[in-house]
């Protein structure tokens, strides 16, 4: 239930807030210029000179229609955060028609199929993943409706794209006969969006049987080829309870109030300072409690949002934050009478995701970079909360690609969702993310 004070509290918070508007994030710079001709292009080159890859490129062209029904038939299997099961056992079933014989699941729900590398290849394995959860709940109606190559549902894009993608690609590494020199590792994993909190990529790295066995990793979600996500954008969420007695607005009119302590939180918020560079960022997203208009509330509750690449910067504005709370609770305590107890205040951590950054120095996207000059593209690094969040700040190299061109999808968790089947430029697209995971694949 809404608290009945909301218009008095958003009256106390809102000068505040206004003047601490978020200041917009700096231009993302673009891949420094490559030397030139670097080791790293002419390999780029060359593995797109392939007469296996042209093969791969192909078989996905042939196959198309098939990519398709696929995309149409996962979106149609709702898979709400803690419910992805249905739709991980269609994934299941789908990677061993696709070809592979060794196809598990987790304890946690990730869907785990190993594609073997070459007999005595040297490559390190490489983990690719695209989540099975999507944010719209159980009762959504998810059937794909298509408008030309347009296909609409919720989910649609973000991101049961990228797992029909890496079905796709198992089919036409299959088909073109290509052997990755290390083990490939494709994964449709639960727990990426909201309330999942990583949870899947939290047990896959630090609990099940994969436990240190992945050193590098590529998750495919995001709707803009151009961007490479490399930074891991960490957020910690927290839902505030604050507690007293309650009370008859008249008869207890005095006594203390968890709504007022409430309010001087978020206006003690709203004043907090915070870097433009690196970026930090705060929000106050719901609000929440109370029970009648003519009584005092004996709980109100609010869900905070905090932000930051950097996580020095992070752990500053959450020290800050708690500051506040306690702050807040003890100038209400101060400013009226405890009669009948006293505010409290519980903090409960609902969400934490971790940051960090992979550079771009490292070899894997030195590789990226010059694999997509190959196809006439400038890598733009970016920051995002994606499943590359957690094993980037296990300092592993790790980044997120999308399945598909900028302006071919939109409307990411909305309920007209859509991407562009359009199958001329996903091919293209399909061309880029192979040469992508074959280039890094290769890297010793």
């Amino acid at each position: 239930m809404k608290i009945p004070l909301l218009p008095v509290l958003l009256a106390l918070a809102v000068g505040a807030l206004r003047a601490a508007a978020p200041v917009p994030p700096p231009p993302v710079p673009p891949a420094a210029a490559p030397a030139p001709d670097s080791a790293e292009d002419r390999r780029a080159r060359e593995l797109v000179a392939r007469p296996a890859f042209q093969a791969a490129v192909r078989a996905y062209d042939r196959d198309f229609e098939r990519f398709v029904r696929e995309l149409i038939l996962l979106t149609e299997i709702p898979a709400p955060p803690f419910g992805e099961k249905a739709r991980g056992e269609a994934f299941a079933r789908l990677l061993r028609e696709a070809g592979l014989t060794d196809v598990t699941t987790d304890a946690e729900g990730n869907v785990i199929g190993r594609r073997p590398g070459r007999p005595g290849g040297s490559a390190p394995l490489l983990a690719l993943a695209a989540h099975l959860d999507t944010v719209f709940p159980a009762d959504t109606d998810v059937r794909v409706k298509r408008s030309g190559t347009r296909l609409i549902a919720p989910g649609v894009g973000d991101d049961t794209r990228g797992l029909a993608l890496l079905l796709a690609l198992v089919r036409a590494l299959g088909a073109a006969g290509i052997e990755t020199p290390g083990d490939l590792l494709i994964i449709g994993n639960v727990g990426e969006e909201g309330p999942g909190d990583l949870r899947g990529m939290r047990y896959l790295f630090q609990r099940g049987p994969w436990q240190g066995r992945i050193p590098r990793f590529i998750s495919i979600d995001g709707s803009n080829n151009d961007l490479i996500t490399n930074g891991a954008l960490g957020s910690l969420r927290y839902r505030v309870t604050f507690k007293g007695p309650g009370g008859h607005s008249w008869g207890a009119f005095g006594q203390v109030n968890p709504a007022f302590a409430l309010a001087g939180a978020i206006s003690a918020l709203g004043r907090v300072v915070v870097p433009r560079q690196p970026k930090v960022s705060y929000n106050v997203g719901l609000v929440s409690g109370g029970t009648s208009v003519n009584s005092i509330p004996f709980e109100v509750a609010m869900e905070v949002d905090l932000r930051s690449v950097s996580p020095e910067e992070l752990r500053k504005v959450d020290a800050r934050f708690k500051e506040i709370i306690e702050a807040a609770v003890a100038e209400e305590n101060a400013a009226r009478a405890t009669t009948f107890g006293r505010i409290t205040a519980e903090v409960k951590l609902i969400g934490d995701r971790p940051s960090g950054t992979t550079s771009p120095e490292t070899p894997e996207l030195r590789q990226v970079a010059a694999t997509m000059r190959a196809f006439d593209k400038v890598a733009v690094w970016n920051i995002s909360s994606t499943d590359s969040n957690l094993p980037i700040s296990l300092g592993l190299p790790a980044f997120t690609i999308s399945s598909q061109s900028a302006r071919r999808g939109g409307r990411s968790h909305s309920l007209d969702e859509w991407t562009d089947v359009e199958q001329p430029t996903a091919v293209q697209d399909f061309s880029l993310a192979l040469a992508i995971i074959l280039g890094v694949a290769e890297l010793p």
